[in-house]
């Protein structure tokens, strides 16, 4: 029997979780047992999970190749699978699958979330065994106790809703078309199986419906991703984007996405990347190499909406949000986060996840890499945001619960405002800044304002700082800089991982000798050092590499007049770590 997921994908941790993996070097029937027990249980709503006998691990990852297990053996394991099963309470059957992974032969156990949690199984395969409630932990299998064990309690007959059977629809509302091309899509060894197996045991074995044969119904997430019109099953399953042109809602795009949820995801996603995401490269003075900017990363927007598809209740009859403003979008969805996750768990850069609203969703929308595993999505957005040079993500709810708001802001140097030069420097410095090159961008951005209103005198040709930026204006950048906690905190270690601890004073005053450019010599004499080359590598080129400090004839290093002189990231800098 195949089962619907890539097989290799499974094994190398990419079709799911590790946390929902168990890797068996050989066949041990007693832990095989208490896994299956714990997986059914799925304390988390994670899904359950997959056994995988044959391959050996070591700290709950993979060792390849694998092992294997004696062919001759298949038969009899899948037999003994069965025996100890029925030693499981309520009864549970898992699905398995022989195959053939770099060319031996393992077994793969798929154990879906059972629907009559708590399960037990007995201690040990022995006489006079005690039943425990077995769960997961991490990687691990243990005996649920204390507070687990309450928790598991409470999720009796607490089916998530994705995972329940829908009473209103039956199994010819799933799309034949659409379940062939998911399993083909994620490259499943099912695929192929679905060209000769009825279409109800296909069901059946994709776990997308349950039931007796005479009064089969489809679960919920089968009608969710393998039906053209889910919306008729779910009250505005849907996702609406709103593209404003204003403030003030005066003008606006409005396009609405249905269909599976895979499709309407990607086609909304496909919809802003084209009509919202922009994209400029900036040739600048202080780097040899241009600028490429994009005012919303793609992954961040991507990630963002694919959790608000995952998490959103679909027996709450609202649609998701997207709503695009001139300087940033924001991502709505009903209900908010499953408790414990409150507003102050938000505002952690990793916020994990005890329990899950939707078991289901979250697999299907992986297998089809339209989201990163359970509890990488916020630090994936934090880190693309970041790395894009944009502000910080924010995510809200209210103390109820009722809903949960993801806001990503447009990257500074594509605003388009007609605020003064000190709202302009404002917004532009709540820029989420990782290095000293996102200064170079944020300054560029903010001078590029200032020069067009006529603030600065602006200066291609110049060397000197004074000369680029007003020092008035100078003067407020360092202030708003000094005064953001997610820069300044970081200056002094980045500094000292740059050019070293022991040349950090000796960094500052050459900085600070070379606002007014000065050759080699000078800069040797004011450190109290001879004028050699290992002191040119250790003291100067690291600022030359870094663009602090430039020369004024870079095409001719060893020109016998060169001089060097503070860049305006330089200077910013060093008016910054003077005053830590």
């Amino acid at each position: 029997m195949a089962l619907p997921v890539n097989i290799e994908k499974l094994i190398h941790g990419e079709a799911v979780e590790w946390e929902r993996l168990e890797f068996k070097k050989g066949w041990n029937p007693e832990e095989v047992t208490h896994t299956i027990c714990a997986f059914a249980n799925d304390i988390n709503n994670w899904g359950g999970g997959y056994i995988i006998v044959g391959i050996e691990a070591i700290d709950g990852r993979p060792v390849l190749p694998p092992t294997g297990i004696a062919v001759n053996s298949i038969d009899k394991i899948q037999k003994e699978i069965l025996e100890i099963c029925h030693k499981i309470q309520p009864h549970y059957l898992p699905a398995i699958q022989p195959c053939l992974f770099n060319k031996k032969h393992i077994l793969v156990i798929w154990v879906p979330a059972g629907d009559l949690r708590p399960y037990t199984a007995p201690s040990t395969l022995g006489k006079k065994s005690e039943r425990r409630k077995f769960i997961r932990f991490g990687s691990s299998t243990i005996v649920a106790k204390g507070q687990n064990e309450r928790r598991l309690d409470e999720l009796t007959a607490r089916i998530p809703f994705d995972d329940r059977i829908n009473q209103n629809a039956s199994v010819d509302d799933l799309d034949l078309g659409l379940i062939q091309s998911y399993l083909k899509q994620i490259k499943s060894d099912l695929y192929e199986e679905s060209k000769t197996i009825s279409f109800i045991e296909l069901c059946r074995k994709m776990n997308i419906a349950k039931g007796p044969d005479e009064f089969l119904r489809p679960v919920n997430v089968g009608l969710m991703f393998f039906n053209q019109k889910p919306e008729m099953f779910f009250d505005r399953a849907f996702i609406e984007v709103v593209i404003r042109k204003d403030d003030f809602g005066k003008e606006f795009i409005e396009e609405k996405f249905t269909g599976p949820l895979n499709i309407q995801l990607r086609n909304a996603l496909d919809y802003i990347n084209r009509n919202v995401v922009r994209h400029e490269v900036r040739k600048v003075d202080f780097k040899p190499e241009a600028l490429r900017l994009t005012n919303y990363p793609e992954t961040a927007i991507e990630e963002a909406l694919a959790n608000a598809v995952y998490h959103k209740g679909y027996d709450y009859g609202s649609s998701i949000e997207v709503q695009v403003f001139p300087d940033k979008i924001t991502i709505l969805s009903y209900p908010g986060p499953v408790p414990p996750i409150d507003q102050d768990a938000l505002k952690q850069r990793n916020v994990v996840a005890r329990n899950y609203r939707n078991r289901r969703i979250g697999d299907f929308l992986k297998d089809l890499d339209l989201t990163e595993g359970k509890g990488t999505g916020f630090p994936l957005i934090y880190k693309s945001m970041e790395n894009n040079g944009s502000p910080l993500p924010e995510f809200e709810t209210d103390a109820e619960h009722t809903y949960f708001l993801t806001t990503l802001r447009i990257h500074p140097a594509f605003l388009k405002s007609t605020a003064g030069p000190t709202d302009k420097i404002r917004s532009a410095t709540d820029i989420t800044i990782n290095d000293f090159e996102d200064i170079l961008t944020l300054i560029l951005s903010i001078e590029e304002a200032l020069y067009k209103e006529g603030t600065v005198e602006y200066d291609k040709n110049s060397d000197r700082v004074s000369d680029r930026v007003n020092q008035q204006i100078f003067n407020r950048i360092v202030e708003f800089l000094s005064n953001n906690g997610q820069f300044s905190d970081r200056v002094g270690a980045i500094v000292s991982d740059r050019v070293g601890e022991r040349e950090k004073s000796k960094m500052i005053n050459t900085l600070e000798l070379c606002i007014e450019n000065k050759s080699r010599t000078a800069i040797f004499a004011n450190l109290g050092l001879r004028y050699h080359y290992k002191n040119y590598k250790k003291y100067i080129e690291p600022l030359i590499n870094n663009r602090w400090l430039k020369m004024t004839m870079p095409d001719n290093p060893s020109h016998p007049n060169q001089q060097y002189g503070t860049t305006l990231q330089g200077a910013i800098l060093l008016c910054l770590i003077k005053q830590l």
